[in-house]
């Protein structure tokens, strides 16, 4: 019996919670591990700006026992695992009053527009370079130019960002150097937002893409090679069929299926690649938030942005891993 079984589905959800429960308890053990109080750091910005804080230590203490921070470690960590469940992400340590759910939601769609649009561009052009490396109708000269623009592969993605930036923001003046949109602009359903957006985004999106779009066309290619020898490809030629339509709907079709299944284990490397691009761009999403509450010593934010990234990563490979069955039909999960 193939397709997708329910003792299946029930074992990778049980997975998944596993896998979401162990990630959340490491970003609740690492910020505290790290060199610094939030409260601290907190009254020295209140000092930088003021020049003196009266009473600093009895603000301090009051905001510890405000926050929890006097608690023993495993009353801390049961009520973080708690709020975690009813989504109860607390408030900013560094900008109290402010619920962290504010800050995740202002800056969530930012992180997860860049990474849709990033992702479909380099997944659809490195299978797609990867097929016509491959392909033996494709011309010479377009062969080399795909080998050597995946020479952007061994560049580490901030880099590529610092890159994109000196040439294009600095040098030509063609792109903006940071930001999201153009200021004094409101977010609405508007040609000239939308094209602002666009503009903005152009950067952070091509540092992403560039960096990683090689790998698929070396797997790509890889596959296309393994697939060629396969006998329906030998029976397909025999028949006479052209070799575009043999191309796409045998070579690539059985080629593809991997891919997707890479796909789905590698989205936790591009999340972390976006935040450091996002953080060098200044752009509004996730990363700069998590880079500005690293800091700030800003605990709940740190804890609060890491969960949304790791539900978001975790329910992204599970959906991948449950769909898997209707892309491929032959593929089975039940014990034979």
């Amino acid at each position: 019996m193939g397709g997708l079984t329910l003792q299946y589905a029930l074992r990778r959800f049980g997975i998944f919670l596993m896998t979401v429960w162990l990630a959340s308890s490491v970003i609740f053990i690492i910020p505290r591990l790290a060199p610094g109080d939030p409260i601290q750091s907190m009254i020295s910005r209140m000092s930088e700006s003021a020049g003196y804080v009266e009473n600093s230590e009895k603000i301090v203490e009051g905001f510890k026992e405000r926050f929890g921070l006097n608690d023993p470690m495993y009353v801390q960590y049961g009520r973080y695992i708690g709020g975690l469940v009813s989504l109860d992400l607390g408030v900013s340590l560094a900008m109290f009053p402010t619920p962290v759910k504010e800050i995740v939601g202002r800056a969530l769609p930012w992180s997860i527009g860049l990474m849709s649009i990033s992702l479909v561009l380099y997944f659809f052009i490195g299978n797609l370079f990867g097929a016509l490396l491959s392909w033996k109708k494709t011309p010479f000269f377009a062969k080399i130019a795909i080998s050597a623009s995946m020479i952007f592969t061994s560049i580490p993605g901030i880099l590529c960002a610092l890159i994109l930036i000196y040439l294009f923001a600095f040098n030509f003046d063609i792109f903006p150097f940071t930001g999201s949109y153009e200021r004094g602009l409101e977010p609405a359903w508007t040609i000239e937002f939308f094209s602002s957006v666009i503009y903005y985004g152009t950067l952070p999106a091509l540092s992403v893409v560039l960096v990683t779009f090689g790998f698929w066309t070396i797997g790509m290619r890889g596959m296309m090679v393994t697939v060629e020898g396969e006998d329906y490809m030998t029976f397909g030629q025999a028949k006479g069929l052209k070799p575009f339509y043999l191309l796409y709907r045998y070579q690539v079709r059985n080629a593809i299926l991997p891919q997707i299944t890479a796909l789905a284990f590698t989205i936790g490397t591009i999340v972390a690649g976006q935040i450091l691009v996002e953080a060098a761009f200044a752009y509004r999403g996730m990363g700069s938030v998590i880079v500005n509450a690293i800091k700030d010593v800003d605990y709940t934010v740190i804890q609060g942005t890491s969960f949304i990234l790791i539900l978001i990563t975790a329910t992204s490979v599970l959906i991948l891993d449950l769909i898997y069955p209707l892309i491929d039909p032959r593929i089975t999960f039940q014990k034979n």
